[in-house]
């Protein structure tokens, strides 16, 4: 693969950073929601973004972006 110029490195970690930030909203909000679909709904979201940020984290690992591990 091709060395990732800065500006492309600055946006794969502003969108995982906003992945993890909206992961932690709809965890906190969750527990509030009453409606049991839109809960359904919620929780599939939760789902679908945590794999989203593992494979972001994959992606930069296997690639060697970061220096260090990954959590």
């Amino acid at each position: 693969m091709r060395k990732l110029s800065q500006n492309e490195v600055l946006a794969l970690n502003s969108l995982l950073r906003m992945e993890v930030n909206g992961l932690a909203i709809s965890k906190a909000v969750v527990r509030a929601v009453g409606d049991d679909k839109l809960k359904e709904m919620t929780e599939a979201g939760i789902s679908t973004t945590e794999s989203r940020i593992q494979g972001m984290q994959q992606f930069l690992a296997e690639n060697q972006i970061v220096s260090g591990g990954i959590q």
